[in-house]
């Protein structure tokens, strides 16, 4: 068991190697795919409101850190004994990797794979929806049967990192985040390329996908997605979403009625709209009672994600 574990430490030193000099910064993680190192700040008062971004010197700080001079990256894992994997920052040059994660867990669903086809249908509905063709890139394969999409996007384009909200079942790595990189060991298992893709280049994103990837940043002083603003003859809000659920043909009416009740409780709106949605959702095909419970899930997940 122990050379095992020792076996795992050394592949992830060597696979992080690896990334760094295709230009991947990369930070040690733990076997739960945290980062490895331990905040030097942890039992600082002070810092829980005036967060230190790695200007301190030490290491303990995640994405932070993330480097790619080979004695630096030595220096971290050296720090971090315990690491059996590395993540990859995200949105750094000169890739400016963004990460499309293909999750199989669900808080609506409960399943595993099942959830994952689900995120794969919904992320090909957004492409029908919004005009865009998902690119063949650069792929791994996750412990728990998931997937991770890479893509690069331009310099001068932040997008956030976002749980759900491009599509259920679809989470965004991007600025500030970080992917767990290929022959990275977790709890449950090992992350690897997909069969016959060994350190691709990853594809360029879509422009209609940036742009809803950007999109979900919000300033101060702009107006929410679906506002309507004093005196316009624009649909009423929330319409959009209630189109897109009574477009929904058999096989995609709870995928589609789950991502605009989530879409819909983002903008604050979802009791308001949750009739509506029901109605879209009765004439697609749903019967009531599976509808609202479909729409009582997003409400759940969405109220869980911002306690």
């Amino acid at each position: 068991m122990a050379t095992t574990a020792r076996r795992n430490v050394t592949l992830a030193l060597t696979h992080a190697l690896s990334a760094a000099e295709r230009g991947h910064a990369v930070i040690p993680l733990s076997p739960g795919k945290l980062p490895a190192i331990p905040s030097p700040h942890r039992h600082d008062p002070v810092r829980a409101s005036h967060p230190c971004h790695g200007e301190c010197g030490r290491p303990g700080h995640g994405v932070h850190d993330a480097a790619t001079d080979p004695a630096a990256i030595r220096a971290l894992f050296a720090a971090a004994p315990w690491a059996t994997g590395y993540g990859i920052a995200c949105g750094r040059a000169p890739h400016h990797l963004i990460g499309i994660d293909l999750d199989t867990k669900s808080a609506a669903t409960g399943t595993g794979a099942a959830h994952d086809a689900e995120a794969v249908v919904a992320l090909r509905q957004s492409a029908l929806q919004h005009l865009f063709t998902i690119p063949d890139t650069a792929t791994v394969l996750t412990p728990s049967g998931g997937r991770h999409l890479w893509l690069t996007g331009p310099p001068d384009v932040v997008v956030p990192n976002s749980a759900g909200r491009l599509a259920p079942g679809i989470d965004i790595r991007g600025s500030g985040g970080y992917l767990v990189g290929p022959g990275s060991v977790s709890a449950h298992g090992a992350y690897r390329f997909a069969p016959g893709t060994p350190w691709p280049a990853p594809a360029p994103c879509p422009r209609a996908l940036l742009r809803l990837l950007a999109a979900s940043v919000h300033r101060p002083g702009r107006r929410p997605p679906g506002a309507v603003p004093p005196g316009s003859d624009r649909p009423p809000r929330g319409e959009g979403l209630v189109q897109f659920v009574g477009a929904a043909h058999e096989g995609q009416r709870n995928t589609r009625l789950f991502w605009a009740a989530c879409r819909a409780y983002e903008n604050g709106i979802g009791d308001d709209l949750a009739d509506a949605l029901v109605g879209a959702a009765v004439r697609a095909g749903l019967s009531e009672r599976e509808a609202r419970a479909t729409i009582a899930s997003a409400g759940r997940l969405l109220a869980g994600r911002h306690a």
